[in-house]
């Protein structure tokens, strides 16, 4: 189909945010699933992402990587989903876009996937500088807000969402009221039931 959206993704993986965005913006697309120890390193896929990992996307010839950057390119390529900021949206929406996919990331993969937790003169160093800290801000954000930008879901959502509600079931986030109430707030849609279901079918078929 021309103008197709292809994906690249693994079930198995953060390629679950970019086919959640893709559901929301309501845009055709084809999935490639990719596996860890094969396809994912074959020269034909690290010309699209020399990194070796997805998800990726490729739209109009043009190859976007990383989650937050892919919900970030797809609201503005399907504006008629309106999942875009508006301009006064705009500080809150990339604010916390980059701040989940930096600081918040970072922490997790830091504090609860390696252990490791920075002591007090190297909290400077880190731009998360610790996981309390990160988790604080956030909470403190949610808790005002019912969605990242105020009353209305926007791509960000998408993304902070998913790491949230991602965080929340594996236990790499605390199960804080904030957190919880912000998860059921974002996965109560249809879309993302929807792209929830075709991953999961794939991880049943693998």
């Amino acid at each position: 189909m021309p103008n197709e959206v292809i994906l690249y993704t693994n079930p198995q993986s953060r390629g679950r945010i970019a086919r959640w965005m893709l559901e929301e913006v309501g845009a055709p697309y084809h999935v490639e699933v990719l596996d860890y120890d094969g396809s994912m390193k074959t020269p034909a896929y690290l010309k699209i992402n020399p990194m070796g990992k997805v998800p990726a996307i490729v739209y109009c010839d043009q190859v976007v990587t990383e989650g937050a950057a892919i919900c970030a390119y797809l609201a503005e390529a399907f504006p008629q989903a309106e999942l875009a900021p508006r301009p006064a949206e705009r500080a809150s929406y990339y604010r916390w876009l980059f701040f989940a996919a930096g600081p918040l990331e970072a922490a997790i993969i830091d504090y609860k996937t390696f252990g490791v937790e920075p002591d007090a003169q190297k909290q400077v160093m880190v731009g998360y500088g610790s996981y309390e800290t990160v988790l604080d801000n956030l909470a403190a954000w949610l808790g005002a807000h019912t969605f990242i930008t105020g009353e209305r879901f926007t791509a960000a959502d998408v993304y902070v969402g998913a790491q949230i509600n991602w965080g929340l079931q594996f236990g790499t986030i605390e199960k804080r009221a904030e957190f919880t109430a912000y998860a059921e707030r974002v996965t109560d849609r249809d879309a993302y039931r929807r792209a929830m279901a075709k991953d999961d079918a794939l991880v049943e078929t693998a």
